[in-house]
């Protein structure tokens, strides 16, 4: 059997297609400058896009299912090969995903012009087809513990096929069932697996440094109890989205995730922005937990969808860049630490979800603070496609194709 790297100088076509990671990091950054590129006109009414979906309703779905169905593509399809030992998949059935895809993107885009279920058929192909590989390799590899993340998957897939359902049915998609259920799974895959990478990736880093102190190893039993927390509170909110329950179930699982996190020893990261932005990342989870809950338990607090951001724009759009650029890094031949302009990136991503969240306590300044967040976010996602996008395009010098 061939290894990776000889499978990787064998393939002649793109170097675009030489490793999950590659396609699919880089187009779900350029998307994400693209939706808010287009959502910020929209907001104020001087943009209209052919989508079937209310303007929400298509930027809430075009960021949690377009967007980050295309990071957990990269990232699946670049971790289940360290999983399993099985060589990842490249060449044209790589590019048959990505094309499936950016597909789907048109999709939702033009479904104006599209029958409901066509739409949600051309949506649904990537995360179905993903599903079916990863189920693959995991099965031949007899990886059984890493079905937890396929059950995720499933879920995240099903929430997807429910939001086009309300859609095409008139409902308010935006604030539907499948919005909470997709952003709860992937909630659930941070907390699962940045549960696995941050102490892990922490504890490599401060071995390096010959420092003190470690990180609490992963998946202890206060590590199980709060993941089981977290996953009752989540299914609650969910269901009941206004009900005191959901609040206090979610207030429990901030307070357990709280406490978790403070077992990884992040305090000591600062000198390395790319772990310190693990655990930054990682807290929003927990506090858009508590917020969710304050904003439950005590109405109009500063908004149900800047609470929600927290966790939108904040957990998942933070994490999701830091992954993308360690595993960038780390998969292209670079030194793993973050320069000037990666740093930059991670600022211009937190000021965005500042500013986001800020909006729904200060409604005065609403529109100014919505632009300062667009601006973030497409300064943090433009500068991710300006630095990294040529380490994702070409091939690193020991694994460029000879003869």
């Amino acid at each position: 059997m061939s290894s990776t790297a000889e499978q990787m100088r064998a393939w002649r076509g793109p170097a675009l297609l030489t490793f999950g990671f590659r396609p699919f990091f880089l187009g779900a950054a350029v998307w994400a400058v693209l939706i808010m590129a287009l959502w910020v006109p929209m907001l104020s009414g001087a943009l209209t896009v052919p989508t079937a979906f209310d303007p929400v309703s298509w930027h809430a779905h075009e960021f949690l299912f377009g967007y980050l169905s295309a990071v957990v593509a990269g990232f699946l399809l670049t971790a289940v090969p360290n999983w399993t030992g099985r060589l990842p998949i490249v060449g044209w059935p790589l590019g048959g995903l990505a094309a499936l895809w950016v597909a789907g993107r048109v999709a939702v885009g033009l479904s104006l012009l599209l029958p409901p279920l066509v739409v949600a058929v051309v949506d649904l192909a990537m995360p179905v087809a993903l599903g079916l590989m990863i189920a693959r390799e995991i099965v031949v590899g007899k990886n059984w513990r890493n079905l937890l993340v396929l059950g995720m998957l499933a879920v995240f897939t099903l929430a997807n096929a429910l939001f086009h359902w309300e859609a095409a049915t008139g409902s308010y998609a935006a604030q539907g069932y499948g919005l909470r259920l997709g952003l709860g799974a992937g909630v659930m895959m941070i907390a699962v697996i940045g549960g696995r990478i941050v102490p892990s990736f922490t504890r490599n880093w401060l071995v390096k440094r010959g420092d003190g102190q470690l990180p609490t190893p992963p998946m202890q039993k206060l590590d199980k109890g709060a993941l089981l927390l977290l996953l009752a509170a989540l299914l609650i909110w969910v269901a009941f989205p206004d009900h005191s329950v959901a609040g206090l179930a979610l207030l429990l699982a901030g307070i357990a995730h709280a406490v978790r996190l403070a077992r990884w020893a992040g305090h000591r990261t600062g000198p390395e922005p790319l772990v310190a932005v693990l655990h930054v990342a990682y807290a929003l989870v927990p506090l858009g937990a508590l917020a969710i809950a304050a904003e439950t338990l005590r109405p109009d607090l500063f908004g149900a969808a800047a609470a929600q951001h927290i966790w939108m724009a904040g957990a998942i759009g933070l994490m999701t860049m830091a992954v993308m650029t360690r595993a960038t890094l780390g998969h292209t031949g670079q030194p793993l630490t973050a320069g000037i302009g990666t740093i930059g990136i991670y600022v211009a991503v937190i000021v965005a979800v500042l500013a986001r969240v800020s909006a729904g306590v200060w409604p005065s300044e609403a529109d100014r603070l919505h632009l300062l967040a667009g601006l973030g976010w497409i300064t943090g996602f433009g500068a991710f496609v300006m630095i990294y996008g040529p380490l994702l395009l070409r091939l690193p010098p020991d694994k460029q194709r000879r003869g």
